[in-house]
């Protein structure tokens, strides 16, 4: 197995990113591995399955509160 050592210079004068999703990457420069760890504790020792969750997280009713960042209103 060999090393190899890059050193990069990356300047992005503009960049737009039309989506993202879950698990998505995005990646700007040189990566010769990725590798994906999944582990699963149960640090709460939980011995039972979780409730069902409710609609919207309360019964139903939209929350009240005003987001922590503004965003924009859907395309």
């Amino acid at each position: 197995m060999s090393n190899y050592y890059i050193q990069q210079s990356i300047q992005i004068q503009f960049i737009k990113i039309g989506g993202m999703s879950n698990s998505s990457i995005l990646q700007i420069g040189t990566c010769g591995q990725i590798t994906t760890n999944d582990f699963l504790y149960n640090t709460g020792g939980y011995t039972e399955p979780a409730p069902e969750a409710e609609k919207n997280g309360n019964g139903g009713t939209p929350p009240s509160v005003s987001p922590l960042v503004p965003l924009q209103t859907p395309r």
